[in-house]
C-alpha cells in the first residue's frame, strides 16, 4: 500500500507522524501523532473493544474470539499507518498479555501483523509511563496517579515532576468481573484485600488523585451530564473528593441502566462502571484526597514524553500548544510572541498583582489572540472562544481554559456587559479571573490597532503606568499610528484599571 500524499498547510512540520499501538486488556487502540513534540497532537485515533482480558483471571488464557478480533484490528492499524506515512510505530501491551499463558504466542502474531516490536510492559513500567503521561499533561502535578484498565490498576505517587516507584494490582473492570463471577459483593472483598494498607494510598491524603483510564473517564462523563457541567472537556475535569465519593457509591449500588443520562456512556462500557466505581470508592475512603482530577493522558503520552530530550520535557505544554496554534492560524506568529513582552511591561507597571500561574495563562492568551482573524468580524470573538474553550490543550485546568477563552473573546468584542457573555463558561471563572480577562482583552484590543497585527511595531512602542497615568508611547515614525481609535481603546483600558490615559508621540 502506498502512502497518500499530503500537502496540508494546516499541519506543523515535526517530521513524519509517529504511531502508538496500545494492546490493552479491554481495548486495542491506535493513535497517530503529528510528531514527537512536547505537545503532541493526534492525527488519527481509533480503538476497538476486543476484551482480551475478560477471562484471564479465571482461565489463564486470552479468549480465542478476542484474539481473532484483536489481530484483525491490528491488521487494519498497520494499513492505516502505511496510509498516513508513519515511519515509527511504538507498540505496547499491558496486563492481559503479560498475565495470560498464551500471551507470548499472541504477541508473536501481533508483531508479525503490525511489523513492529511489541513491548509487553511490566506492572511497574506501566505505572511509570502512566505517571509520565500525567506529568506531561498536568502543570506541576502533585498527587497519586491511578490508571484503571481492563485488567489492572496501577498506582504511583507523583511529586515535583517525578514519579516514585509504582505498583500494580489485578483490579481492572474485566479482571474484577471475571474473578468475582460478576458478583459485586465478591469484587468488593477482593478490592479491599488487594488495596488494604497500601502506603501509596496514604500518600494521597489532602492531595490530588489523578484518575486515568477509559472507564473512569466514562464515570466522569456521566457526572458531567448529571450535574449540567458547562464544559464537556475531559482532561482537567476535577471533582471534590467528597462529591466524587458519593457519586461512586451511587453508581456502585444502583443499577447502571437506571442512572439518569446513562446514554452518554457507550453501551460496551456500562457493565464495567460499577467495578470502576467500587475501586474509586475504596481509594477515596482510604486515601482521603482533596479532589479527583481526570486525565485524558496516560501510558501512550507517557511513552512519547519519555522519548523527548530533557530540555524538551522541561517546556511548558500549554505554551507550546499555544505557539503551535499561533503559527498555524495567526496573521503574524511573531506578533503573538511580541505581545508577551509588551503585556509583561504593562503588567509589571500596573500595580496589579499577578501570580506565576496567571502570568503563564496571559502568555498563552497573547499567543492565541489572533487565531480567529479569518472569521466574519461579528463572530471572531465567539469562534475564538469556542476554539480555545474546547481545544486539545493540556497543562491547564478548566478555570484556566475559561480565562483564556474570555480574554481573547474580549479582545475581539470589547468590554461587553455580563449578560452578553456565555453564562455557562463564565461560571467556571472566578471574579478575579474574569476581571483579569477583561484587562488583558482591553490591552490586546489596543495592541492590535497600534500594530495592525504586524511584527516589529510593539517592541518599539510601550504601554505602562507612570505616575498614576496609563501612558502609551509612540516614538519617532510610529507617532503617525496615533488616532481616535487608538485613543478610545487606551481610554477603555485606563478606565478598567483606574488610571488617566495619556498618549505621547514623537
Amino acid at each position: 500500500m502506498t502512502r497518500a500524499s499530503s500537502d496540508a498547510k494546516g499541519r506543523l512540520d515535526h517530521g513524519p507522524p509517529i504511531a502508538v499501538i496500545d494492546i490493552g486488556s479491554n481495548s486495542v487502540r491506535l493513535v497517530v501523532y503529528e510528531g514527537l513534540t512536547r505537545s503532541p497532537t493526534p492525527l488519527f485515533n481509533e480503538k476497538a473493544l476486543c476484551g482480551l482480558g475478560r477471562e484471564v483471571q479465571s482461565t489463564g488464557l486470552l479468549p480465542a474470539d478476542a484474539v481473532e478480533h484483536a489481530l484483525a484490528t491490528l491488521k487494519r492499524y498497520r494499513a492505516l499507518c502505511e496510509t498516513m506515512g508513519v515511519k515509527k510505530t511504538l507498540a505496547i501491551a499491558t496486563a492481559a498479555c503479560r498475565d495470560a499463558r498464551n500471551g507470548p504466542a499472541f504477541i508473536k502474531l501481533a508483531e508479525r501483523t503490525t511489523r513492529a516490536h511489541v513491548d509487553v510492559l511490566s506492572g511497574a513500567r506501566e505505572a511509570e509511563l502512566t505517571a509520565l503521561g500525567v506529568i506531561s499533561g498536568v502543570h506541576r502535578a502533585d498527587g497519586v496517579v491511578g490508571d484503571l484498565g481492563g485488567g489492572s490498576l496501577e498506582l504511583v505517587d507523583v511529586r515535583n515532576g517525578h514519579a516514585r516507584h509504582g505498583l500494580t494490582r489485578p483490579l481492572g473492570g474485566l479482571a474484577l468481573a471475571d474473578i468475582s463471577a460478576k458478583s459485586l459483593k465478591k469484587a468488593e472483598k477482593f478490592v479491599k484485600k488487594a488495596l488494604g494498607r497500601l502506603p501509596v494510598l496514604k500518600a494521597c491524603e489532602d492531595r490530588n488523585f489523578y484518575a486515568v483510564g477509559g472507564t473512569w473517564r466514562a464515570l466522569a462523563r456521566l457526572h458531567m451530564w448529571q450535574t449540567g457541567y458547562p464544559l464537556h472537556v475531559m482532561h482537567g475535569y476535577a471533582i471534590a473528593a467528597d462529591e466524587a465519593l458519593e457519586f461512586a457509591r451511587l453508581v456502585h449500588r444502583v443499577g447502571v441502566d437506571s442512572l439518569s443520562n446513562i446514554e452518554v456512556v457507550a453501551s460496551a462500557r456500562r457493565p464495567l462502571l460499577p467495578y470502576a466505581a467500587l475501586v474509586l470508592e475504596y481509594i477515596l475512603r482510604v486515601g482521603k484526597p482533596e479532589r479527583v482530577v481526570f486525565s485524558a493522558l496516560g501510558v501512550r503520552e507517557g511513552l512519547l514524553y519519555s522519548l523527548l530530550k530533557h530540555r524538551d520535557q522541561q517546556k511548558d505544554a500549554l505554551i507550546e500548544a499555544a505557539r503551535h496554534l499561533n503559527e498555524l492560524r495567526s496573521r503574524s506568529p511573531r506578533h503573538g510572541e511580541e505581545l508577551i513582552g509588551w503585556t509583561d511591561r504593562f503588567m509589571s507597571s500596573s500595580g496589579l498583582e499577578e501570580t506565576a500561574e496567571e502570568r503563564r495563562l496571559r502568555h498563552a492568551a497573547c499567543l492565541l489572540a489572533d487565531i480567529g482573524w479569518r472569521a466574519h468580524p461579528d463572530y471572531r470573538g465567539e469562534q475564538s472562544l469556542n476554539i480555545i474553550a474546547h481545544g486539545g490543550f493540556t497543562a491547564i485546568d478548566h478555570p484556566g481554559r475559561a480565562y483564556l477563552a474570555l480574554a481573547v473573546f474580549f479582545r475581539h468584542v470589547g468590554l461587553v456587559m455580563d449578560d452578553e457573555l456565555s453564562p455557562r463558561l463564565r461560571e467556571l471563572a472566578s471574579t478575579r479571573m474574569l476581571d483579569r480577562a477583561r484587562v488583558l482583552g482591553a490591552a490586546l484590543r489596543l495592541a492590535y490597532v497600534v500594530s495592525a497585527a504586524m511584527p516589529g511595531v510593539l517592541p518599539k512602542t510601550s504601554l505602562a503606568v507612570e505616575r498614576h497615568r496609563l501612558t502609551l508611547r509612540l516614538p519617532g515614525a510610529f507617532a503617525a499610528l496615533a488616532g481616535e481609535r487608538v485613543l478610545n481603546r487606551l481610554r477603555a483600558l485606563a478606565r478598567l484599571i483606574g488610571r488617566e490615559p495619556t498618549m505621547l508621540m514623537g
